[in-house]
């Protein structure tokens, strides 16, 4: 708990206790912490002078903050229109099956969240995901499997040299 307010404090702090700010608090915060907890937005909503439920509503409102922990990577699947007439309702089969949860949900190992975002900006190259940073494009069932084989390789690989390095 302890952590949690340093972390907004500081955030808050940055921007001044400026009630303006709250969006930016509330990416900033999110992106230090990985989601907000519910003592998160108690706490700016506090230290902002706002209503707790302004500052919920706030947050529920952005796609990229998160109000609940999320896996390792995350998959954002573009659920626009553009997007869905290409072959996205193939993609988002094939998410969904390679990774064994709905959209909405983590894996119970937490390496995956499978999540939906409106449009990317790639509406050219759809249909379109987001893992992580990495923006991916002109997707296919097929193309998914291999995505996501090569982020699992590339996690696979990490372990093994942290585990030499003596670092696991």
């Amino acid at each position: 708990m302890e952590e949690v307010l340093a972390i907004t404090d500081k955030v808050v702090d940055k921007y001044g206790g400026d009630p303006e700010s709250l969006v930016e608090v509330l990416r900033e915060v999110n992106d230090k912490s990985g989601y907000l907890s519910r003592e998160h937005l108690a706490r700016i909503a506090e230290r902002l002078s706002q209503p707790l439920s302004k500052v919920y509503g706030v947050a529920s409102f952005y796609s990229l903050i998160n109000l609940e922990p999320l896996g390792q990577h995350v998959i954002r699947f573009c659920q626009d229109a553009p997007c869905h007439i290409v072959g996205g309702r193939e993609v988002w089969e094939a998410l969904e099956k390679e990774l064994g949860i709905p959209f909405g949900e983590t894996t119970l190992d937490g390496q995956w969240s499978l999540l939906t975002t409106s449009c990317i900006g790639a509406c050219a190259v759809g249909p379109v995901m987001m893992v992580d940073d990495d923006i991916h494009g002109n997707l296919t069932p097929e193309k998914v499997r291999d995505i996501i084989a090569d982020y699992r390789e590339q996690d696979e690989r990490a372990t093994a040299t942290a585990v030499q390095g003596g670092q696991v």
